[in-house]
C-alpha cells in the first residue's frame, strides 16, 4: 500500500511520519471554498473532501490522505489569515475565549472513502497586544488556520485549556489516521 499524503503543511508530514507510514507527497490543485450554508462542524470534512475529489490520478494500490483545519469561535470560522492585519484580527478575538478546532480528514483507496471529522476545544489566557504583535512578527502565523499553532509560543505561552485532542489542533487527528490506515 503506497500512502499519498495530498498537503504541503510541514506539521502534517511530520505526524504522518512520526505515526510510523511511508509516504509520498503529493499536490493538489483545488479551490478550497467553503459553501455558506454548511453547519461549521462539517467545513473541515467537506474540505478534506473536495481535495480527495480533485485527485483523479489514484492508482491501485495506493491510498490518499487529505485534510483540512477550520478554526471556529461565535459561529464564525477563521481561516488563514490574509495579512497581517487579518492575523491580529483573528488573535483578537479568540483572546481570553474558548474556541473550536474542526480537523476533517478523507482516506481514499480506488473503491472507498472514508471520511471524518476529529473537534478540540482550545482556551486561550487573554494575548495583549504586545504578545500577538511579538507572535505574528515571530512566526508569521500566515498559513495557519486561527492564526496561529498549537505547537509554537503562542499555543505553549497561552492555551489555558483544551478538551481534544492536540493532533487535531494541529492539524491532523492522528488517532483517526491510524485507525483507519489499519483497518485498509
Amino acid at each position: 500500500m503506497k500512502i499519498l499524503l495530498a498537503s504541503q503543511s510541514p506539521r502534517r508530514k511530520e505526524l504522518l511520519s512520526s505515526l510510523g507510514f511511508d509516504f509520498e507527497v503529493v499536490k493538489i490543485d483545488c479551490e478550497e471554498i467553503i459553501p455558506e450554508n454548511i453547519p461549521i462542524g462539517e467545513a473541515a470534512a467537506y474540505l478534506s473532501q473536495l481535495k480527495a475529489d480533485a485527485f483523479v490520478n489514484l492508482k491501485e494500490g495506493e491510498v490518499l490522505l487529505t485534510a483540512d483545519t477550520v478554526v471556529a469561535i461565535d459561529d464564525q470560522i477563521l481561516g488563514k489569515p490574509r495579512d497581517k492585519s487579518d492575523a491580529k484580527a483573528m488573535l483578537q478575538a479568540l483572546s481570553g475565549k474558548t474556541h473550536q478546532v474542526y480537523t476533517g480528514i478523507t482516506i481514499k483507496t480506488i473503491d472507498r472513502t472514508f471520511t471524518e471529522t476529529d473537534v478540540a476545544d482550545v482556551e486561550f489566557d487573554d494575548i495583549s497586544e504586545d504578545e500577538i504583535e511579538y507572535y505574528i512578527q515571530n512566526y508569521k502565523p500566515f498559513d495557519k488556520a486561527g492564526s496561529y499553532g498549537i505547537q509554537e509560543w503562542l499555543g505553549m505561552s497561552k492555551i489555558r485549556k483544551m478538551n481534544g485532542s492536540f493532533y487535531t489542533i494541529m492539524g491532523l487527528p492522528t488517532h483517526l489516521v491510524y485507525k483507519i490506515l489499519r483497518e485498509i
